[in-house]
């Protein structure tokens, strides 16, 4: 059973932040590459998944890893509550219109799961129904990675209460930060641990499918070096080629 208050929020490494910045720019460095390859052979496709409490750094690690990949070739989707259109159809239906095509590599900051979460936290639906929707999920996945040869990352940014509240804050008081600001961030602090517990059922339900990353969210700095880590060393064992051309596709003969 995974219980999140056994998982340190702080940098779990002995390595220095400038160390981890260091070591951070050349696996972008080796990820860039890596993507241009992905997105010649057009063969394989790699998706992303961010998730965390409010204020957890979900944006941030975007930013971070979208600095090393090629705009022609990666995109990013932001989930937010679902529309009226959204709703008429089964849950996962916007998801799928969203993974990433052969060649690309797509992020979800928040995803699929969120349809767990939130129903978990306001308590619209019974547990029954929740397994349903996560035993839906697993078969999903699965059949991105049977069927399309995808490739999933999924990373829960593991934050303190005590650093969601101080950045919570920092959106209130910073100017430059104000427009992060939503009452509701007021709201899922104090949920915190309702929100934990929601977590703990996802991770302890769906463990044996496609696992979870925990990554210790409290050091940004820290955060991001096992993000991009995670995702060269996935890029590395999808054992990405460069297409060749056809042995009958040849140059014509200069004229002397």
């Amino acid at each position: 059973m995974i219980q999140l208050s056994e998982y340190s929020t702080e940098p779990t490494e002995s390595i220095e932040k400038e160390e981890a910045e260091r070591i951070r720019l050349e696996d972008l460095e080796k990820i860039s590459e890596l993507q241009t390859r992905l997105f010649a052979s057009k063969k394989k496709s790699l998706l992303i998944v961010l998730q965390g409490v409010d204020a957890s750094g979900k944006d941030g690690s975007v930013k971070k890893l979208f600095a090393g990949l090629n705009p022609l070739g990666c995109t990013c989707q932001a989930w937010k509550a679902p529309t009226n259109e959204e709703l008429s159809h089964d849950f996962l239906w916007r998801i799928h219109k969203a993974v990433p095509a052969k060649g690309w590599i797509q992020i979800f900051n928040r995803s699929q799961y969120e349809d767990i979460l939130v129903p978990y936290v306001q308590g619209s639906l019974d547990k029954e129904r929740l397994h349903s929707r996560l035993d839906a999920i697993c078969f999903f996945e699965d059949h991105l990675v049977r069927e399309n040869d995808t490739q999933i990352l999924k990373f829960f940014l593991n934050v303190s209460k005590k650093e969601q509240k101080k950045r919570i804050e920092e959106r209130m008081v910073d100017p430059t930060k104000n427009w992060k600001f939503d009452p509701s961030d007021l709201d899922a602090h104090e949920k915190f641990h309702e929100y934990q517990n929601a977590y703990e059922f996802i991770f302890n339900h769906s463990k044996d499918a496609i696992p979870w990353e925990i990554i210790p969210a409290d050091k940004k700095w820290f955060r991001d070096y096992l993000i991009t880590k995670a995702v060269r060393k996935r890029l590395e064992k999808m054992d990405l080629t460069y297409p060749e051309l056809h042995p009958a596709l040849k140059l014509p003969s200069s004229q002397e």
